[in-house]
């Protein structure tokens, strides 16, 4: 949601599942300029934010770490922000960080932590419950951001893409390339299959190859088909990403897909950045599972 005026207090919180991400967040949020609060109780949010609209405006942006290591008072929070959004004119924004299982039980592996729920000393335990305690509030986020598959400094490049004050005003478009045998990105907005188009995978020169070598996109792009689907395509986003824009929206996730998220889908991926920048969007363009490909 975009504050209605220059002198509103700019509120985020921060939360999802423990090792999904929470410390890089904030961490970009600090960088940003927020004054940031881990793990601050969620009953207390009121009471702090009286505290910020008192300071005389010293400080406008704000991000708050709520997770499940204050879980005593984790219950509070859906009190918290009805309280805010009644008795101030704050409109709290929720980042929610989610992973899949597998990646987080590695996380915890990895750093031989123990997850804050798991009793028996098994993180997969405690991810289970963790989650069935935060689906609520998943619901409510604005933002989720999926990390399974993404490096701390491409989490860090989305959160500043939807939050940094030097695009607040702007419309972005991230152009994301996958594949659909590694699984659709759950935070996309539109998703578009290009399945259906020839595949370089089974010209025996092109199959170690993407779409950023030169000889896969150019055979990727030299097809009918191809073109007629980059005209329909093109259509629609003229069409919708004015209303989008002017409904509010300040990012679009754009996610294009083909089988292994290697040639097609990079090689279109890469077209509409292009084509979406000369059309004066900022756009960006993000291949999620290229280098899969190439281990394949």
């Amino acid at each position: 949601m975009e504050n209605q005026g220059t002198d509103e207090l700019e509120l985020v919180i921060i939360t999802g599942m423990s090792g999904a991400g929470k410390t890089v967040a904030v961490q970009s949020f600090e960088d940003m300029g927020y004054f940031c609060v881990d793990n601050l109780p969620p009953a207390l949010i009121p009471k702090f934010i009286d505290l910020v609209e008192g300071s005389g405006g010293k400080m406008k942006k704000v991000a708050l770490v709520i997770d499940l290591r204050g879980r005593e008072f984790f219950d509070h929070l859906f009190e918290s922000i009805d309280a805010i959004a009644g008795e101030s004119k704050v409109t709290p924004q929720i980042v929610f960080l989610d992973a899949k299982d597998a990646a987080l039980v590695r996380r915890y592996k990895e750093t031989r932590r123990s997850h804050p729920l798991a009793e028996d000393g098994s993180p997969l335990q405690g991810i289970e419950s963790e989650r069935s305690i935060l689906n609520d509030l998943k619901g409510q986020a604005q933002m989720i951001i999926d990390t399974t598959d993404l490096k701390p400094l491409e989490l860090r490049e989305r959160i500043l893409q939807r939050f940094s004050s030097n695009s607040k005003e702007s419309f972005s478009v991230q152009v994301l390339s996958f594949g659909f045998k590694h699984g659709i990105p759950i935070d996309a907005d539109l998703v578009f299959d290009v399945r259906f188009l020839p595949n370089p995978h089974y010209i025996d020169h092109m199959r170690p190859q993407t779409g950023l070598d030169k000889v896969v996109s150019d055979y990727v792009l030299k097809w009918a088909e191809t073109q007629q689907f980059i005209q329909k395509l093109d259509d629609l986003l003229q069409y919708m990403l004015p209303h989008y824009k002017r409904e509010g929206k300040r990012q679009l996730v754009m996610a294009i897909g083909c089988t292994g998220g290697k040639h097609r889908s990079v090689t279109l991926a890469e077209y509409f950045k292009k084509r979406l920048n000369d059309l004066e969007y900022n756009s960006y363009v993000t291949h999620r599972d290229v280098e899969k490909g190439r281990l394949e």
